[in-house]
């Protein structure tokens, strides 16, 4: 493909009101390959502060003229080493200022890099080394290194770069230097340029592995470029602009996100679960890039801190919060921006902008009373926070709407780099994930005969466009049952499109649980709906070749014991059911047993589109919350339901045999 056609591909479907906006950003449209980027960010932008990580010792601040220096040295250093052009690298670390200047650096020498995090299983990482041919490896420190040492003689690997400061053996074979070390000979060498074309292999981020072997996606430069020179069109970033960066960094979704606000300028802050809450605060930032648990978290916060007011704030906090919604999904019908209106007739949104009219002064009241502090734990100035990765709960996105900060939610695969849908600002139809990015289609068809499905219809996602992988390294079998042979990428998710082209998802085709009437449940939004329930931390349905759906449910402790306390009763944190003393309870009681059976009625009940089928019949409390220590979440807080579903095997046929 040449630039010419490439460019046009690239702002294919792109409305005038996206153009305008890319227009007010830094352009790279002739830049070929993304390490061009830097050199060119150095010059714009130099001392603006490019990466900062407040929670290194000692801290770590880093301009853009220092970035586009160090990636430079890096990248030097690597040559003189004896890196070649489309050698391997593995680069194994966690999220910091030097995993970037790493990863950009590998690139800049003209080598691919195949990433995954330091907190991976060993067997995984010892996989991703030996099928990316590796020959290099930067590995985030000894401690990380020690626990893939053993196994290295297997593999070819001739250098290993630290980066961290320990001082490795002069004598360590392979050959051994840390991060610094490498710099300084990077720093006494000349980079050579290397030629690299929009189609050169940039990095190979392999999939989680959930049904087999993990595969390793191929991204192009043009791949990644592409989501560079078009997410203009969902936010537009000022120079300076804060962002806090939470998701692992070697995520197509976070690193592409990173790629492109920084070559915009802004300054990256870098954060972790410990210590994001008091981040939002301090650093007030104007962007972020986080999944739906991070919201979820958030909006859990805030409604704990509701829940310890005396009761006569909590109902008029409910009441304000009670209109606001009313207030929101009246607004939302008179823009036309309402999923479960698409339809709304000229008489129905004049009605609908007249109760808006009515009830913006109710509004307006909570806003002054409640929503302007609850955005004040956000730092206060937050333009948009993107959400991706893993479907929105309805009432979040309408809590979030409520209080004043704007959710944009986009969609994509590790597989499409992974941008392929967003909504934009002026066009935020809540529900949806938006409409394509530039140069990106979208199809709908029939899972089985694959026939292309109207607008309205529920069927199989194809994806089309220049972010699309090249497909699976050394695997092509498995890139074949993705991508036919008109390019169209096999997403695995089961969705439809608005008559204005907004994708709305409805699951994973390998996620729905067929019972045995043969109905076909999509857990999901039905497990999202759930969440609504204060007593309903984190819920899991199964149910395959069963009556009826069930669920695992991780009970939210804090306001258990709240409503205990309401009912003058002790909690007891037991699954048992000891010989307790007066006015105490435990989990399996009748008392708690009839809470949770309210919470899943009234909820699922509640979710628009409600079926009968859609009920939850048995389910249990389990304790231990499904996080990523224990294994039962990914790295992007989505839950593992394989893992879970074997983890728990024994209660969930329990539950079916009663």
């Amino acid at each position: 493909m040449t630039n010419t056609q490439s460019a046009t591909s690239l702002l294919s479907n792109i409305t005038k009101r996206e153009s305008q906006e890319l227009q007010r950003l830094v352009d790279y449209t002739n830049v070929v390959a993304l390490p061009e980027i830097w050199p060119l960010a150095a010059k714009r932008f130099g001392d603006i502060v490019a990466l900062h990580n407040p929670h290194a010792t000692p801290e770590v601040v880093i301009t853009y003229a220092q970035l586009a220096e160090q990636i430079k040295q890096f990248a030097a250093g690597l040559q003189a080493l004896g890196v070649k052009a489309g050698d391997r690298i593995s680069l194994i670390a966690d999220n910091s200022p030097r995993w970037f200047i790493a990863d950009q650096g590998i690139m800049t020498s003209g080598a691919v890099n195949a990433v995954r995090s330091a907190q991976a299983e060993r067997e995984e990482l010892l996989f991703i080394m030996a099928n990316s041919g590796s020959t290099a490896l930067v590995v985030q420190d000894l401690n990380t290194l020690n626990k893939l040492q053993e196994r290295l003689h297997d593999l070819p690997i001739q250098l290993i770069i630290l980066l961290s400061d320990e001082t490795p053996s002069p004598e360590a074979t392979p050959k051994m230097l840390n991060f610094l070390q490498l710099l300084e000979i990077g720093a006494n060498n000349t980079l050579m340029r290397v030629q690299q074309k929009a189609d050169t292999l940039a990095t190979l981020i392999y999939t989680s592995g959930t049904t087999g072997k993990p595969k390793g996606v191929m991204l192009s430069h043009s791949n990644l470029l592409h989501q560079v020179k078009t997410l203009g069109t969902v936010v537009q970033p000022q120079p300076g602009d804060i962002i806090l960066s939470i998701l692992p960094s070697w995520h197509s979704y976070e690193r592409s996100g990173e790629y492109f606000l920084l070559s915009q300028g802004c300054t990256q802050i870098y954060t972790n679960l410990r210590s994001v809450k008091q981040d939002l605060r301090q650093f007030k930032p104007h962007y972020m890039i986080a999944v739906p648990r991070l919201w979820e978290s958030i909006y859990e916060g805030v409604q704990k801190q509701f829940r310890e007011q005396p009761a006569k704030k909590q109902r008029l906090i409910n009441f304000l919060l009670g209109t606001s919604e009313k207030y929101i999904k009246a607004r939302r019908i008179a823009q036309g921006l309402s999923l479960d209106h698409l339809h709304a007739s000229g008489i129905e949104r004049f009605t609908a902008k007249i109760l808006e009219s009515g009830l913006f002064p109710f509004h307006a009241l909570g806003e002054r009373l409640v929503y302007a502090k609850v955005r004040e734990a956000t730092g206060g100035r937050i333009k948009q926070v993107i959400s991706g990765g893993g479907a929105l709960p309805r009432h979040i996105d309408n809590f979030f709407e409520i209080i004043g900060v704007e959710i944009l939610q986009g969609y994509g695969l590790t597989e499409t780099s992974p941008v392929t849908n967003a909504r934009r600002p002026w066009h935020n139809l809540r529900g949806s994930s938006g409409q394509p990015i530039p140069g990106t289609e979208v199809k709908i068809v029939d899972p089985e005969t694959r026939v292309p499905l109207p607008p309205g219809k529920r069927g199989l996602v194809l994806l089309k466009g220049p972010q699309i992988m090249q497909g699976y390294y050394q695997n092509p079998e498995a890139t074949a049952k993705v991508i036919d042979a008109e390019g169209w990428f096999n997403s695995g998710d089961l969705g439809w499109v608005t008559p204005q082209n907004d994708l709305v998802l409805t699951g994973r085709a390998k996620d729905t649980i067929v019972l045995t009437n043969g109905e076909n449940i999509e857990p999901q939004p039905i497990e999202d709906a759930c969440l609504r329930s204060p007593y309903i931390d984190q819920i899991m349905l199964v149910g395959q070749d069963q009556r009826s759906l069930g669920a695992l449910i991780v009970p939210n402790l804090e306001a258990l014991e709240k409503w205990a306390e309401s009912q003058n009763l002790q909690l007891h944190l037991s699954a048992e059911s000891p010989s307790a003393p007066s006015k105490s309870i435990d989990l399996e009681s009748k008392m708690i047993q009839d809470l949770f059976r309210q919470e899943l009625n009234r909820e699922v009940q509640n979710r628009p589109g409600y079926r009968p089928d859609d009920r939850i019949g048995p389910f249990r409390l389990i304790l231990e919350p499904f996080s990523i220590e224990n294994g039962l979440m990914t790295q992007t807080l989505k839950i593992r339901r394989h893992v879970v579903a074997e983890r728990y095997r024994d209660i969930i046929d329990g539950m079916f045999a009663r």
